[in-house]
């Protein structure tokens, strides 16, 4: 099974690609970003997300998608940006008959650390151990994505799709 991970954002949009066997056996196939320019119309970044996005399900055709749930940020306008991403995401996935899972910050830690709490280096050393890299994966869009892909590898819910 081919796991797209993607971790929205508005200026950067995190990509993470696994291939699963089992969870036993989860190999990573590649983590990039998609990026947009600041100063472009927000109208015009939504559908090069979209856009850039469809070439790559094209190109990757994975099986099943996750895509993180948004949770609060004191950041309104950072907010609002991400949220309309999100939803040309999921949009986009929908467009492509691409089944989605959509965890918390919160599952995914407990699922990838064992710990709700885990911060960023914690989640990075896992994920380096349970994929077998020599390196954390860059930027941090792109790890956090690939470790939403090995949820949803780890996930009942994607192995039954």
């Amino acid at each position: 099974m081919r796991i797209l991970g993607i971790d929205p954002g508005l200026a950067t949009i995190g990509i993470g690609i696994v291939q699963a066997d089992s969870v036993h056996r989860i190999i990573p196939v590649e983590w990039l970003t998609i990026e947009t320019k600041a100063g472009v119309p927000t109208p015009e970044r939504l559908r090069e997300i979209h856009d850039d996005l469809s070439a790559l399900l094209d190109d990757v055709q994975p099986d099943c998608a996750v895509v993180e749930r948004l949770f609060f940020e004191t950041n309104v306008q950072t907010a609002m940006g991400v949220a309309e991403a999100r939803g040309v995401i999921l949009l986009t996935l929908a467009e492509h008959g691409i089944e989605v899972l959509e965890p918390t910050p919160l599952q995914l830690k407990s699922a990838i650390t064992g710990d709700g709490r885990a911060d960023k280096r914690q989640m990075q050393d896992m994920l380096m151990r349970m994929l077998n890299l020599t390196a954390v994966p860059t930027p941090d869009d792109a790890a956090d994505a690939l470790a939403l892909a090995v949820y949803g590898a780890l996930s009942k819910e994607m192995i039954n799709v």
